[in-house]
């Protein structure tokens, strides 16, 4: 079974998101981004070359040749095929951005998923932690931003 961890409350959910790819990264743990729409991966590319002024956090597209040498893929296809660690590497963390589960999860030991309040994300959330325990996994919830420090 993954361990399966949701982020609440996380003022804006693709910075957010960013900083834990940078954590994980500074942390020499591999992750795997996945989303099925294009438009919000692409956001998220972009917001990873400039969320931060003075850091930088090493990723490529899964379809990209140096994926398997990079420590953060993006995908938009099956996860599970974009997890390829390197010998040297644990294998690869999940990062979810998608309103849905992402299919394969189940290759991953650990799944991220951060939410925020704006929208749909937090409605979204609520199926997708339904859909997780309908598969007989156990999700664990966690609040971050402002409420958590209340």
């Amino acid at each position: 079974m993954a361990r399966i961890d949701f982020a609440f409350g996380a003022p804006d959910r693709l910075r957010t998101a960013c900083q834990v790819a940078r954590k994980q990264y500074l942390a020499g743990q591999p992750l795997v981004v996945y989303c099925a729409d294009p438009v919000r991966l692409n956001a998220f590319d972009r917001m990873l070359w400039a969320f931060d002024d003075i850091s930088f956090v090493p990723h490529v597209l899964a379809t990209d040749p140096l994926a398997a040498d990079t420590p953060v893929v993006l995908t938009a296809a099956d996860p599970a095929a974009a997890a390829t660690p390197a010998a040297d590497r644990p294998a690869p963390w999940l990062l979810n951005l998608d309103d849905d589960c992402p299919p394969g999860y189940q290759a991953f030991a650990r799944i991220l998923e951060i939410v925020s309040a704006d929208g749909d994300d937090r409605p979204a959330a609520r199926q997708r932690w339904r859909a997780y325990v309908a598969q007989g996994e156990s999700p664990h919830s966690h609040a971050i931003g402002a409420k958590a420090a209340n």
